[in-house]
């Protein structure tokens, strides 16, 4: 995994994070959905790439 890669991710799942945060300080249930989905999204490149990683070793 690139290092570009993974700031990548780790900036979607901060922004997820903020958003699920805002979401339920506001009531805002679409909002929070929202942010789940972006994490969850986050995650799954996370673990793609660590199979990716995994072959080339």
């Amino acid at each position: 995994m690139g290092l570009d890669d993974k700031i990548k991710n780790a900036a979607q799942d901060i922004a997820g994070k903020a958003k699920e945060a805002v979401g339920k300080a506001t009531d805002n249930e679409r909002l929070e959905a929202e942010g789940k989905a972006d994490q969850v999204k986050a995650d799954a490149k996370k673990a793609g790439e660590n199979v990716k990683d995994a072959f080339k070793n």
